[in-house]
């Protein structure tokens, strides 16, 4: 527990902090899931949307370091790659 004025205040803003990432990280990932879904149900339009979607989302992250740099770019090439194939199956 926190004893000092400012370590208490410290300890406030982790929490409120934790939480913004929290919600972020989750949006993120529900992004990256339906854009798998809909690669997985072959829907090369849908995929695309929603790519464009979770591609924004995971910059956001990256930028606010919710998520590493290299992790969002790695997510975001392999969703890309995951569409190119669909489109390429076509």
């Amino acid at each position: 527990m926190a004893n000092h004025k400012s370590s208490t205040k410290r300890a406030k803003q982790d929490k409120v902090k934790r939480m913004s990432n929290k919600t972020k990280t989750s949006r993120a990932r529900t992004a990256v899931k339906s854009v798998r879904d809909a690669v997985g149900a072959g829907d090369l339009a849908k995929a695309t949307e929603l790519l464009k979607s979770a591609q924004s989302l995971l910059a956001k992250l990256a930028k606010s370091s919710a998520l590493k740099k290299q992790t969002a770019s790695r997510k975001v090439s392999r969703l890309a790659k995951a569409v190119k194939t669909i489109s390429a199956a076509k």
